[in-house]
C-alpha cells in the first residue's frame, strides 16, 4: 500500500464525515475569564495600580521643621525679615546657649517638665479609668458620660480663676488644669472604642464562656487601643499647650514664666527659644507615643505601616 502522507497527499474524508470549517478569529466568543489571546498580538501582562502611600520616608517628620527652618535662615541672610520681630535662627541659638550657660534656662526646662508630666500623670489615669467604667457598664455611661460631656463644653482654660480661688496659685492648680486638658480627648476617644467594639465578638465571647477578665484582655484591650493612642497623642500635646498657658499666670520659674518676663523687655529671641522648645518637646513626646503606638499595634496592617 503507498504511504499517501510520506508523499504530501492529503487523504480525502470518510464517507459521512463532515469536512472541518475554518474559523474565524474575529467570529471568536467572547472570553470573559480572559484566558483566550490572540495569536497575532503579544501578550501584555496587565500592571498592577499601586494606590497606597509608598513606602514611608526616613526621618518623615522632620522634612516639614527642617523646610521650615531652612525658608527662615534664607529670609533672615537676605533682609526680608526684620531682626527685631523675628531674629535670625543663629541669633536664637546663640540666645539658647547662654541661657543655658547661665543656668536659668535649664531650670526652667526642668521645671516644665515636672509640671507637664505630673498633670498629664493625673489625667491619663482619670480619663482610662472614667473610660472604663463608662464603656462597660450602662449604669457607668449614664451617671460619666453626660458630665464629662459637660465639662468638655467648658473652656478648660477658663475655669483658671475658679481653681485659684478653689486651690490657691501654687502648684496644686496647675496640675488640676492640665490634668483635664489630658483627660477628655484620652476619655472621648477611649469611650468611643470600647462603643464601637463588634457585638459579635462579644456574642463570642459569652458563647465561649470568657470570665470578665478574660473578656477584658482578649476582646476589650484589643479593641480599644487603636482609640486610646489617638486620644493619647492628643492628651500629650494638649498637655503642653495648656502648660505654656499656666506658666504666665502667677509663676515664678518655668518657660511660660521666662517668655512673659522676655516680653516685658521686648526680648524677641528669648521668646521663640521657649516657643522653640515648647515645639521639640511636643513633636518628640508625639513621635514617642507614634513609636509605642507602632510596636505595640503591629499586628494591624494599615496605611501607615
Amino acid at each position: 500500500m503507498t504511504d499517501l502522507a510520506s508523499e504530501g497527499v492529503t487523504p480525502a474524508p470518510a464517507a459521512g464525515a463532515q469536512r472541518p470549517q475554518a474559523v474565524s478569529v474575529d467570529h471568536l466568543p467572547p472570553d470573559p475569564a480572559g484566558t483566550q489571546k490572540s495569536p497575532a498580538e503579544p501578550v501584555a501582562r496587565r500592571r498592577v495600580r499601586k494606590l497606597g502611600p509608598g513606602r514611608r520616608l526616613p526621618a518623615s517628620r522632620l522634612i516639614g521643621p527642617l523646610l521650615v527652618l531652612a525658608v527662615w535662615a534664607i529670609a533672615s541672610a537676605t533682609g526680608q525679615l526684620d531682626p527685631g520681630a523675628i531674629p535670625a535662627p543663629w541669633t536664637v541659638v546663640r540666645t539658647g546657649a547662654r541661657l543655658w550657660t547661665d543656668g536659668t534656662l535649664s531650670t526652667d526646662v526642668t521645671t516644665s517638665l515636672r509640671r507637664a508630666a505630673v498633670g498629664f500623670t493625673i489625667g491619663l489615669t482619670a480619663g482610662v479609668v472614667l473610660a472604663l467604667a463608662a464603656g462597660l457598664s450602662r449604669t457607668g455611661d449614664a451617671v460619666i458620660d453626660g458630665t464629662v460631656q459637660l465639662n468638655r463644653a467648658i473652656p478648660t482654660l477658663g475655669l483658671i480663676p475658679l481653681f485659684i480661688l478653689w486651690l490657691g496659685i501654687g502648684e496644686t492648680f496647675k496640675y488640676a488644669i492640665i490634668a483635664i486638658v489630658v483627660y477628655v480627648p484620652i476619655y472621648l476617644n477611649l469611650h468611643s472604642a470600647l462603643s464601637g467594639i463588634d457585638k459579635r465578638f462579644v456574642e463570642l465571647a459569652e458563647v465561649v464562656g470568657l470570665s470578665r477578665l478574660q473578656f477584658v484582655r482578649e476582646v476589650v484591650i484589643p479593641g480599644a487601643l487603636p482609640g486610646f493612642f489617638v486620644g493619647l497623642r492628643l492628651g500629650v500635646t494638649g498637655s503642653w499647650l495648656s502648660l505654656v498657658v499656666l506658666e504666665q499666670i502667677n509663676a515664678t520659674s518655668g518657660l511660660g514664666y521666662m517668655m512673659f518676663q522676655a516680653q516685658n523687655y521686648g526680648q524677641t529671641d528669648v521668646i521663640i527659644v521657649g516657643l522653640l522648645i515648647y515645639g521639640i518637646f511636643g513633636l518628640v513626646s508625639d513621635s514617642g507615643v507614634r513609636l509605642i503606638e507602632r510596636r505595640v499595634l503591629s499586628w494591624r496592617r494599615t496605611l501607615a505601616n
